[in-house]
């Protein structure tokens, strides 16, 4: 079965179109919206949700599969290999809920997307800067 998974790609966002579908595909892994077995949508249906060319998908997918996550099966299409989910940070977990309890008071204070995506990618830059590779900390983490 195909997952309805619904790529959004932001055409200001100066990250390229294949390179922000394999972010959100792993965001999905991580998060475990997707799960090994399922079968990722068509590059003609991405096409059509997205407005991307076929053959950005593609790409995206081949870039999955080198990294191991994916794999096609000719005439059947793009299928999830490995998860990257943790327990942790599944939808229902106690780490969720203060999260989203804090974005909650930060709206509250009058902070914007931005204003949190810069204080959120601050904080991890400081709590993880000895974990990332020299090339994720110049901000091309994915």
């Amino acid at each position: 079965m195909v997952k309805r998974l619904e790529f959004r790609i932001d055409r200001r966002s100066g990250i390229a179109a294949y390179q922000q579908i394999v972010q959100q595909t792993k965001q999905a892994l991580r998060l475990g919206v997707l799960v090994p077995g399922d079968q990722l949508p068509t590059a003609k249906a991405v096409a059509q949700t997205s407005a991307v060319n076929p053959n950005t998908t593609l790409k995206a997918y081949r870039e999955l599969e080198r990294e191991g996550l994916v794999e096609a099966r000719p005439g059947l299409g793009t299928f999830v290999r490995q998860s990257l989910a943790r327990p942790q940070a599944a939808a229902d977990s106690p780490l969720r809920g203060e999260l989203e309890a804090w974005m909650d008071r930060a709206r509250e204070a009058g902070l914007e997307p931005d204003d949190v995506t810069a204080l959120v990618t601050s904080v991890m830059e400081e709590r993880y800067a000895a974990t990332w590779p020299a090339a994720d900390q110049a901000g091309t983490q994915a």
